[in-house]
């Protein structure tokens, strides 16, 4: 018996589970048909990134394989990042709220009289 293979086996199958269920939950929690089309949108992206990531992760030679996870972990906030901007401006827009702006400028900034 070949645990290694096994828990392989296992720890994707929990693994994809998990992002099916996290994934359905993340579009179930949308406030309107303008967030819910841009996070069924992000999903799909996310999930195709993370597919490519394993493939390049299996298919590079094993002393470059490591080329993904430098990619991954380099742009993975700055994607985080943009999905969860666009999705408050369209919570924003939907609501009908104003977008935050600047307070007023008096002139007396920086400790001055």
């Amino acid at each position: 018996m070949n645990y290694g293979l096994i828990g392989g086996i296992l720890g994707t199958t929990i693994g994809v589970i998990g992002g099916i269920i996290g994934t359905t939950a993340t579009i179930r929690n949308t406030n309107g048909p303008r967030e819910r089309a841009f996070t069924v949108k992000a999903s799909i992206i996310g999930w195709v990134i993370a597919l490519l990531f394993v493939a390049g992760f299996i298919l590079i030679p094993v002393p470059y394989n490591w080329g993904p996870w430098v990619v991954f972990i380099v742009l993975l906030p700055f994607g985080i990042r943009a999905w969860n901007r666009k999705q408050a401006q369209i919570r924003r827009e939907e609501s009908g709220e104003r977008p935050p702006t600047e307070q007023p400028r008096t002139g007396q900034e920086g400790g001055q009289p």
